[in-house]
């Protein structure tokens, strides 16, 4: 009965939703931006696409280069049939979010503006809102097999933190937030997170950011791959925000690459140390995600695009925050974690040691 009921409802929106909404889903210009870093510090190294300095650490320890143990390829070994099934699945899961989103999110906004709810529970009831229809229509349309790696329950101790990630595609924000609640935890502080102002040009993903309280930040649409060019006017509004986030029990997500990555499987676009400007001026200790595989569903590309070339899928919560010394720590280190398990789906050889001796370090 199950099978027979997601088959109807898999059926109904490839047949009658998909192609309108899908050419309406991508804002003008490119695919990029979800998030973004909003500072440029002077002290930051940034280094192109994986390259990493030799004096580069794991958190301030030697390394050897990012090199993906097995590079992705734009080549598939997918099946023709498996990957344009796969592919039919994506494409139904975005117009289904693109119903669920407004279909679930205007009563709330509804509410709130006839004064029933204040701002902050409108916010709050909007994001776990919104993580619900995305992890419940990605359990109903399979499209991705998605692997949610932590040890332990990220967000339990319940600390204010500031949450970084890659940045590989389009859907990387639906699947952290169809991941959320196994990622961080049951007991986690919801997260406001940082954006490309432009994809408000969307009436669906503006209406969810907005609805959820997510800082917009202007830049220009240079294209991929170019530097962001910020219009700094907005980052005293942003500040303010993000202080009042916090007090009212938020923590901030951003994407420090600032742009979709098009080639994830060779380490990070340049990072921008924002997060650290943010951490600094806070006092809140960075925590680190990361993301693999996506890219291979809705690549970064676009002369690539929805070429799906595999459907495995991981997320990864690192287990604790660090309070870094300097935003060339930061970006050094992001590059080490991160940009190892954006290109390889698994941990730095280096990791585990490095773990331990965090451990050792908080016994002693």
């Amino acid at each position: 009965m199950l099978q027979s009921t997601r088959f109807t409802y898999f059926a109904v929106w490839v047949l009658v939703l998909v192609p309108s909404v899908i050419e309406g889903f991508v804002p003008s210009g490119q695919l990029s931006r979800v998030g973004s870093s909003t500072f440029k510090d002077d002290a930051s190294t940034a280094t192109s696409h994986g390259e990493v300095s030799r004096k580069t650490s794991l958190l301030a320890s030697p390394l050897f280069s990012l090199q993906s143990v097995a590079e992705t390829q734009v080549s598939s070994s997918m099946h023709p049939l498996k990957a344009s099934l796969t592919k039919t699945g994506m494409m139904a899961y975005v117009a289904s979010m693109c119903v669920a989103l407004p279909a679930t999110l205007l009563p709330i906004a509804a509410l709130h503006k006839a004064k029933i709810i204040s701002k902050t529970k409108k916010e709050k009831i909007s994001l776990r809102t919104s993580q619900f229809c995305s992890r419940w229509l990605m359990r109903l349309i399979p499209f991705a097999k998605l692997e949610v790696i932590k040890e332990q329950e990220a967000g339990d101790n319940n600390e204010a933190a500031i949450w970084v990630c890659n940045h590989t595609s389009m859907l990387d924000i639906f699947v952290l937030l169809a991941a959320d609640k196994k990622l961080r935890g049951k007991k986690k502080r919801p997260i406001k997170i940082i954006y490309w102002k432009d994809l408000e040009k969307n009436f669906v993903t503006g209406l969810c950011f907005r609805m959820c309280g997510f800082f917009p930040v202007e830049m220009e649409d240079n294209g991929n791959g170019s530097n962001n060019v910020y219009k700094r006017a907005s980052f005293k509004s942003l500040l303010r925000g993000i202080k009042e986030a916090f007090d009212e029990g938020f923590d901030i997500g951003i994407l420090p690459e600032g742009q979709l990555n098009p080639s994830p499987e060779k380490g990070l676009q340049p990072v921008f140390p924002g997060a650290f400007t943010l951490a600094k001026m806070s006092k809140r200790p960075i925590r680190f995600m990361g993301l693999h595989g996506l890219h291979n569903l809705w690549h970064g590309d676009e002369n690539i695009g929805m070429k799906v070339t595999g459907r495995d899928v991981k997320v990864r919560a690192y287990p604790f925050g660090k309070t870094f010394s300097s935003a060339d720590e930061f970006v050094k280190s992001f590059e080490s974690v991160i940009g190892y398990f954006g290109a390889n789906g698994q941990d730095h050889p280096e990791w585990m040691n490095f773990l331990r001796n965090e451990e050792k370090q908080k016994s002693a």
